[in-house]
Parts: structure tokens; sequence; C-alpha cells
């Protein structure tokens, strides 16, 4: 009679062998014999004895994950299946105030990693959604006011700032006069371009005032209107505007002489904030929903920006308690030059002079607590710029500047790129501490480059 040591010992070896009848089990027979047990405990032992003859340990993984593959994918069946057919009072007790997990999103499998590796996921998950936010607010704004962010946009911040600091690259600025009042100074330069207008720069030094109240203060048409500091504004509207970038549309009715037409303007203005300096780009921008008319007639070219910082007062007292004003202006209104630069000559101060009572009346109403315009708060919102778009346009780089107006995102994220690809490296070669250094060493560089752009 053959015993169970024998049956097991020729089922593992895996060949065919006649038993005799009296071992065979009969057919009444319920209990299973002791080979039906060892089979798959054979099949186990044959499989490890596969992974341990591998020479090398990716092949031993290999079969590892042959071996292991069926058996995660069996249970992730059965538990999708046991979850998607669990009985309603299941779902009561497991969540009874939620709704069932949506198992066919990317959020729930993520939310089921371990948390070491759900940071690196959840880190670009974020920066996507940041992203996808970005290019929805700009699909939200209308196709004009899309027109007018590409109008006054970054190269016209570039060239105002090369305005302020004199290296435009155009012809030499003419002095024109230079004027005063107690609380007040007043200089202005003209110069001649081969083609278009002449152009008007002007440095305006106000005491005891700050740069964000004359910000406010010149962006506020509503306080134009009523206080008649700019006495030529006649009618103002808002055509358009853009609570992220602080962008705005205005038609502008002026007021010219009796022996010339009022004037029209379809302006786009926009500031951009440099430490602790204002940069107001104000231009003139096609507009198709206000249709041409003989009277006002409309000015097509026009350019008025300014740059409003704190300076040390002239006063002696060694405190940054003055303002200044750095205004660069030129418009085609239709006038011969020479006749415009005459006019412009004889009301120059006159308009000027004004500006500084509207000032003072425009801080007592603010201490008073009156509430600021619309306007005003439009020119609030501003656009903060970097030290290193500064540092890419003294470098005269364009290349430079396009760096330093990347998102920061998108540097982390090839940061995060060439680290972990040093770290996939350097775990792959057994080559010493050495070479592994050498790696790190050369991604290290690579990465504190990128920061320096």
């Amino acid at each position: 009679k053959i015993g169970s040591e024998k049956i097991e010992s020729l089922i593992l070896s895996g060949r065919p062998q006649s038993l005799p009848h009296s071992v065979l089990p009969s057919p009444q027979s319920t209990a299973p014999p002791p080979a039906a047990a060892a089979a798959p405990m054979g099949y186990v032992l044959s499989a490890v004895a596969r992974v341990l003859e591998q020479p090398t340990a990716w092949g031993a993984a290999c079969e590892m994950a042959l071996l292991a593959g069926p058996l995660w994918a069996a249970a992730l069946v059965g538990l999708l299946l046991g979850w998607a057919w669990r009985p309603r009072w299941a779902a009561g007790i497991v969540a009874p105030a939620a709704d069932p997990p949506q198992l066919a999103t990317l959020d729930f499998w993520r939310a089921q990693l371990p948390a070491r590796i759900r940071a690196p996921l959840d880190y670009l998950a974020g920066a996507r959604q940041q992203e996808q936010e970005q290019e929805d607010d700009e699909a939200s704004l209308s196709p004009e006011m899309a027109n007018e962010d590409l109008a006054v946009g970054k190269a016209d911040l570039v060239n105002l700032w090369r305005l302020v600091e004199g290296n435009d690259g155009g012809p030499a600025w003419i002095k024109m006069m230079e004027k005063a009042l107690p609380n007040m100074t007043y200089q202005a330069w003209r110069r001649d371009p081969q083609n278009g207008p002449p152009q008007y720069q002007s440095s305006t030094i106000f005491e005891n005032a700050t740069p964000d109240e004359v910000r406010d203060f010149f962006g506020d048409d509503e306080f134009r209107m009523s206080n008649k500091w700019d006495d030529m504004l006649i009618s103002h509207q808002t055509l358009e505007e853009c609570q992220t970038t602080g962008t705005m549309k205005v038609h502008w009715v002026r007021k010219f002489p009796f022996f010339c037409s009022d004037r029209e303007y379809i302006i786009a203005r926009r500031i951009w904030k440099l430490g602790s300096a204002y940069y107001c780009v104000t231009k003139g921008v096609p507009c198709s929903s206000i249709p041409r008319r003989s009277k006002p007639r409309r000015v097509d070219l026009y350019y008025s920006s300014w740059c409003i910082r704190a300076v040390e007062s002239r006063r002696g007292n060694g405190g940054s308690t003055a303002c200044e004003i750095l205004l660069f202006h030129h418009e085609d209104m239709g006038i011969p030059y020479e006749i415009a630069k005459i006019g412009i000559r004889q009301g120059m101060w006159g308009c000027v002079k004004r500006i500084e009572p509207g000032l003072r009346a425009y801080q007592k109403a603010r201490a008073a607590g009156e509430p600021p315009s619309p306007s005003a708060l439009m020119a609030r919102i501003n656009t903060k710029v970097g030290d290193n778009f500064v540092r890419g346009l003294e470098s005269n780089s364009d290349q430079d500047i396009m760096e330093a107006e990347e998102k920061p995102v998108k540097n982390r994220m090839a940061r995060f790129l060439v680290l972990g690809g040093a770290v996939a490296l350097a775990c792959t070669l057994d080559q010493g501490l050495l070479t592994k250094a050498l790696i790190f060493g050369v991604a290290r560089r690579f990465v504190g480059q990128r920061n320096t752009l």
C-alpha cells in the first residue's frame, strides 16, 4: 500500500505514474485526499524555485511580478465587484451621509496611494489646476478685452521703463520750462522724432504725497469731472475692465479750443508695480463697438504714460515724503505739428498748475472718509513685477526678459524633473559613492543655473 508521502512526491515531480486501483479515491468519498491538498503548494514551490534560479535581480523581479500579478488582479476584481454589488444597508453603514466614491476618477485612485507617492502627484495636479484656472480666466474675457491685453502688455512696460531710464534710443530732450509752486515743482522737455508728432516729457514733484495717493488721483476719472482740475475732460465712460490685471478700456471726450472740434479717445490703461514705483501705460486702441463720427473727431495715435515713485523732499528734511510723476506724452490731434507745439507751450503751465490744488482736495476727501470711485478701485489692481524682470531689462536681452516672466510653477517643475532623473540614475548605477556624488553635483549645479534666470 502506497502512503501519502509517495503520492506527494509523485505530484511534486510532475511525472505521470500509474497508481494502484486501491489507492484511487472512491466516488463515494467526500473528503479530499492529501494529494489534492498538496497541489497548490506544489505550484507555489515551483514558482519560488523559478525565482531563485534567476541569475539577476531584474529577472527575479519579473518572475515575482508574473507570480503576484494575477493574484493582485484577482483581488482587485473581487474588491471592485464586491463594492459595486454591496447591499444598500452596507453602503449606509460605511458612508451614511456621503456620496459613493467615483471609482473611475483619478482623484479616487490617487487618494489610495501612500503619502510618499501621493505628494508629487498632488503637486503636479495642483500645478495643472492652476494653469487650467488661468486659461479659464483668459477664456472668460471678451474678444476685445483679449486684444486689449495684447495691446497693453509686456512690450509697453519695457518701452516705458526704458523711457524712464533714458535709454530708449530716441533723440535728445530739449528743455522747455521750469516752474514751481510752494508744494510743487515742474519741469518739461520736448523732442521731435523723424516720424510722428512731437513728444513731451515732464517731471512733477508733489510735497507731502505718497505714490498710492497720486496713483488713485490720476486714475480717478469721476474726480476729474467733479473737481474740474482737468477742465478739458467733458465726458468719460468705462467700456471694459479686467478685475485680474486692472486693465481698462475707457472712452473720453475732451474739449479743444473754439477753432477746433472736440476730440474723442478710446484708450486702454494698465498699471504695473516695480518695487515701490508704479508704471502706468495709457495708449489709444481700436474699438469697433463705438462707430466713428465727424464730431467729435477721434484721435487714434495717443500715448500718455507715467511713472510714480517716492523721492526725497526738496525741503531738505532727509525723508522721502515727496512724490515724483514722470510723464511721457504724445498724440496726433489732427493739427499741424508746428501749430500744436505753439499751443501746447502756451497752455501747458495753465493746465499743470491746477493739478496741485486738485490733489490736495483729493487727499482731504479721502481723509474725510469719502469712498473711492470705481475707476480709483481699478487703479489699485496692479501687476507686480519681480527683480528678475528688472535684471533682464538691464541686461538688454529679450531672452532674459522672457525667462523673468515665466511662471514659477514651470521652473519648479523643471527642477523637480532634473532632481528626480538624477536620483533614478544614481540608484540604477552601481559604481560606488564617487559616481553618485558626481551625478548629484551636476544636477544641483544645473538647477542652480535655472534659478538665476
